[in-house]
């Protein structure tokens, strides 16, 4: 099973934001018109739907093209993607002119240390357990 070990790298690396994205528009839907939560993301829902999961693919091939024979952690690997995230999706708020609740930069620093923490265990368990499936790395 060595034939296209990228293709099945990046596979394995959209799995999960693709999955994850699926359940929090579905959740989304229903608050925004059922409940009429006053949430209006359809401006920068853009970002999370394209650009996140095909970020976690090629990140995950980037890993298994160099990083996975340097024996580099995967979850360390996979907990940098939101320092790199965070920066792209606030620069697109602001190009969009998305008024950012001034909540979110009050709770950004406790924020940032859970997001980090939860990448890295998606990273180690569903991550990793896909690569081993797929026999990437």
């Amino acid at each position: 099973m060595n034939r296209h070990p990228y293709l099945r790298a990046y596979l394995a690396g959209i799995a999960f934001p693709t999955f994850a994205l699926l359940l929090f528009m579905a959740a989304y839907t229903v608050f925004r018109f059922v409940y009429n939560v006053p949430v209006p993301i359809e401006r920068v829902i853009i970002f999370p739907a394209a650009v996140v999961p095909n970020l976690w693919g090629l990140w995950n091939a980037v890993y298994a093209a160099s990083l996975a024979r340097r024996n580099v952690p995967l979850g360390l690997y996979g907990a940098i993607l939101p320092l790199l995230l965070a920066p792209v999706g606030y620069g697109l708020a602001r190009l969009l002119d998305f008024p950012v609740p001034s909540v979110v930069f009050s709770a950004f620093p406790f924020v940032l240390p859970a997001v980090l923490v939860m990448y890295y265990f998606v990273w180690k368990h569903f991550v990793g357990f896909l690569n081993r499936e797929l026999g990437v790395a």
